[in-house]
């Protein structure tokens, strides 16, 4: 990390005030039966996954799921392209997170050739369509788009490479990303000029320094949201019971060795 990125201590403090703050948000759009969704989208290696992560770690998975799709299958390529992630989308009381979107089409598929020009062209003009029709059905809309520079992104894969925990991250695609620097450029220049619409905007998050994107990113989605901290039930814990003769069996056969006695 550089000399001007952010310090672990303060940056943890920050983080887990903003984590409580995302755990009222989840309460209020759990009582006012609201819908979220967040698109994050982004260069290989610019922080999204990480970002997620942090968004999502006091949260109930239950409320707040993450929808990161596959490549589509041969019966979901004859489908509109929208239709699986419709699918997707929010009842009432729920957040979505996008691990990478419909916007796939912008990117990926357009620059490697796996959609073709009249497909691309349909996907610039129905997007805001089909935006505006989630904000206007009610659903909180927000999307983030995730820089970083090719310097960095390649210091990034390089560490994936020689790490065995965090190998299976890269891909030969993300290596190709590497190539294909402008072509990239040029598509993300163009998928804002089309869907960056007010209805539903786009906000860019500097990624060069993770701490600060994760800390910026979810400051900026707490403060667009008009949320307020939901008074819950008091819970009280009953006294337990007397005994009544109870006895559990052996559990010989059951029980998971304890492997912590050899360390």
């Amino acid at each position: 990390m550089s000399s001007d990125g952010l310090r672990r201590k303060p940056y943890e403090k920050h983080l887990i005030r903003l984590q409580a703050q995302l755990v009222k948000l989840q309460e209020w759009v759990k009582a006012e039966g609201r819908r979220v969704v967040v698109v994050f989208e982004g260069r290989d290696a610019a922080g999204k996954g990480s970002t997620i992560k942090r968004v999502t770690e006091y949260l109930n998975p239950r409320m707040a799921r993450i929808v990161a799709l596959p490549a589509p299958t041969e019966r979901e390529r004859t489908q509109w392209y929208f239709q699986r992630y419709v699918e997707q989308l929010p009842a009432a009381g729920e957040i979505v997170l996008f691990d990478r979107s419909w916007y796939n089409r912008a990117g990926v598929e357009w620059v490697m050739g796996f959609c073709t020009q009249q497909e691309y062209t349909r996907f610039l003009h129905q997007c805001p369509i089909f935006e505006r029709l989630l904000v206007g059905d009610g659903i909180l809309l927000r999307k983030y788009w995730f820089s970083v520079s090719d310097a960095e992104q390649e210091r990034r894969f390089r560490a994936r490479l020689q790490d065995p925990m965090r190998r299976w991250k890269l891909s030969e695609m993300d290596l190709e990303s590497i190539t294909r620097w402008e072509e990239y450029s040029r598509a993300k220049d163009e998928m804002m000029i089309h869907t960056h619409i007010p209805e539903a905007p786009w906000y860019e998050v500097e990624g060069e320094d993770k701490r600060r994107a994760r800390i910026n990113m979810i400051s900026h989605l707490l403060s667009t949201i008009p949320y307020r901290e939901v008074r819950r039930p008091p819970l009280e814990i009953p006294p337990r019971p007397a005994p009544s003769g109870y006895r559990r069996p052996p559990r010989i056969e059951t029980l998971v060795p304890d492997v912590t006695r050899e360390l």
